[in-house]
């Protein structure tokens, strides 16, 4: 018989399989505030939908967290309200830290994402 495909919600799928869109590499300094503390870390992707940040303690699942980055190209930083989807201890090669997805992400910050992902997918900026 065979095998059912897999939902976006079941646990067994890791995040790429899970998001929406892909997400490319990029090193940014992101400064975030959960409800009672603020942090400046930083993120390893980033796409539309939302990025990997870098930390030894991250927010509980479901948290809300206020983010604020720079991307290339971009003069002023980015704001925008995410929760936390995913948490990770850093096992098999990869960094702990959480998967946040962006709440409210405004057009012009969702268009100048999705150029700076477009062009570093083609070979860099």
């Amino acid at each position: 018989m065979p095998k059912a495909p897999q939902q976006a919600s079941d646990p067994t799928l890791d995040g790429s399989e899970r998001r929406r869109t892909e997400r490319v590499d990029l090193v940014v300094r992101v400064e975030y505030k959960t409800v009672d503390e603020l942090f400046s870390e930083f993120a390893r992707n980033i796409n539309e939908g939302g990025m990997f940040v870098e930390t030894e303690s991250p927010p509980e699942n479901g948290a809300p967290v206020a983010l604020q980055f720079r991307v290339p190209g971009s003069e002023e930083p980015i704001q925008v309200m995410g929760r936390v989807v995913r948490t990770s201890v850093g096992e098999r090669g990869d960094p702990p830290g959480m998967g946040i997805e962006f709440d409210d992400l405004d057009e012009q910050s969702r268009e100048l994402i999705n150029q700076l992902v477009r062009s570093l997918r083609v070979g860099g900026p």
